[in-house]
């Protein structure tokens, strides 16, 4: 399984266009990939450890929580459904 880590903020217009879109790729390859939703104003230790410095960000994790891709800004549910089915096949 796919983790991809939601970097955003509420007061973010394109972290707010993105999540519609991540919640349709989430039902749409259930059980494939899980999304987990990170508030950049609340959880410090991990905008450090992944190293966020705009968003949305979007972190792309192995299994073994491993960065597969890292990509910065909005994108559309195609190119997001490319990489989630690239990353799928390289498991």
């Amino acid at each position: 399984m796919i983790k991809i880590l939601d970097f955003y903020a509420d007061w973010c217009g394109p972290c707010k266009r993105q999540t519609p879109i991540l919640e349709e790729l989430e039902t749409e390859f259930d059980g494939r990939i899980k999304v987990e939703k990170i508030d950049v104003d609340k959880s410090e230790p991990e905008v450090k450890t992944y190293q966020i410095m705009s968003i949305p960000t979007l972190v792309f994790l192995n299994e073994n929580n491993e960065v597969l891709e890292k990509l910065i800004g909005l994108h559309s549910k195609a190119a997001l459904s490319a990489l989630i089915e690239k990353h799928s096949q390289d498991e």
